[in-house]
């Protein structure tokens, strides 16, 4: 598998994952299929992806912080 198409499925499954298991927070993400797409139009690359996916696993992971799901280490 290429690496950009890695790293968009990675994306994909963890926009799934805070949907589905974190649903408050997803409402304040501004992802759906069709914004996801159309904000990444031609500047997708996959250092740009790499970082949209960091930021993600830093949103989730502060919110598990924030509401005590996870200890701080």
């Amino acid at each position: 598998m290429k690496p950009l198409t890695k790293t968009l499925s990675k994306i994909s499954h963890l926009i799934r994952y805070i949907e589905t298991d974190y649903p408050e927070l997803y409402q304040h993400l501004d992802e759906t299929p069709v914004t996801l797409s159309s904000h990444m139009g031609a500047q997708m690359d996959t250092d740009s992806m790499q970082n949209y996916l960091e930021t993600l696993k830093s949103i989730l992971h502060n919110y598990k912080l924030e509401k005590g799901i996870i200890a701080a280490s």
